[in-house]
Order: C-alpha cells, then structure tokens, then sequence
C-alpha cells in the first residue's frame, strides 16, 4: 500500500474582500515600505503562494488595496461630496468638515491612506510613492476644475486663482492627516477646517 492517508486538494478558499480588509488595515497603519509579505499573509489568513497567485506581487495587492479603499466612505468621502453638493462653496464646506471627523476616527487607522502609506520609500519603491502621487495630483485636479466652476458662476471672485486655491486646500488636507496621525482630535481638525474655509475669497456686492 502506499500513501500516507493525507487528503489532497485544492487549498481553502478565501474571502477576497475580508483578505483586502486586513491587508488594507495594515499599509494604513504602518505604511508600504514598513509592511512585509509575512505580516501581510499573517493578518489576511493565507500563505505567501496564495498571496501571489491572487494579487501578484507586494506592489499589485497594494494598488488593489488603494482602489478598493478610494470605494469606502472613508476614502471616497471628498468625491461624494464634490459630487453631492449643490454648491462648490457648499461641496468645500462638507469635505473639510467630514475630514475633520473621519481622519481621528477611532474605528480605523488614523489620516489618509493615500495620503501618508508611502512615506520613506526605497528608491527601488519609487514607483508605488509616483502611483499615490498621481492620485494626488489628480484629485488637485479635481479641485481645481471644481473651483473654476465656482467662479464661472459667481461663488467665486473673480480676481481669485482658482489653481493656487486647489493647491492650498489640497496642502490643508494633507496636514489635517498628519495632525490626526499625530493625534488631534475631530476638535481641533475642525478649527482647522474653519480656517481654511474662511480663505474663501467671495466675489464683491
């Protein structure tokens, strides 16, 4: 007779939306450089040749890991309300104010996970820090062509440098998700946000 009375078979499936999850959780929290492959199939509840076969490499579940976070509430919280509000100076309002009270949120990593997950990177990571810059940029973008908007139709001034102001706003969030990484509360973030919208430039009676 031969065989050991092992069973042989495909491997245990796993739930691909849990596994992001978790590895989402974790380049939040300790960034892409500081996050290794065992780390990753420690928390997502499979071995590295799983991890490979399903997502290819550190960098491509990454990128996965970015796209599925940029669907969330919280990290699709500035397009909803860009999208949603009736005014730009209204859409603005409500970014910095949710910002003030996702960043802190307890119930999950502090900050933006595109924002702060590709610090200190290797040269040879370059490319990840160039793909969340991208995202970056094109949310500047964004911003941008949002307050042109705004002054086409008078919410604006138009003496106003709807390019400079994207860049402020862009620059304030930023900082609001390092303050909260460094722990600022949704209080303080929210002073913050007060600040940076009082900048507005309104157009002259």
């Amino acid at each position: 007779m031969t065989g050991s009375g092992a069973k042989r078979g495909r491997p245990p499936a796993f739930d691909r939306t849990t596994a992001l999850t978790a590895a989402t959780r974790l380049f939040w929290e300790h960034g892409y450089e500081a996050t290794s492959i065992g780390e990753l199939t420690r928390v997502m509840g499979i071995k590295p040749g799983s991890l490979y076969a399903a997502f290819g490499d550190k960098k491509s579940l990454f990128k996965e890991v970015v796209r599925a976070y940029g669907r969330t509430p919280v990290g699709a919280f500035v397009g909803t309300a860009l999208a949603e509000e009736p005014t730009v100076h209204g859409a603005f309002r409500r970014v910095f104010r949710e910002a003030a009270a996702v960043y802190p949120d307890p119930s999950h990593p502090a900050g933006c996970l595109t924002m702060s997950a590709a610090t200190n990177v290797t040269v040879q990571d370059a490319d990840t820090a160039a793909f969340l810059r991208d995202l970056r940029n094109t949310n500047l973008a964004v911003f941008e062509a949002h307050l042109k908007t705004a002054q086409q139709q008078g919410e604006l001034s138009a003496a106003a440098d709807p390019r400079a102001l994207a860049a402020y706003f862009a620059a304030v969030l930023q900082g609001m998700s390092q303050r909260a990484r460094d722990g600022a509360t949704t209080a303080e973030l929210t002073e913050t946000a007060e600040l940076a919208l009082s900048v507005w430039p309104r157009p002259q009676d």
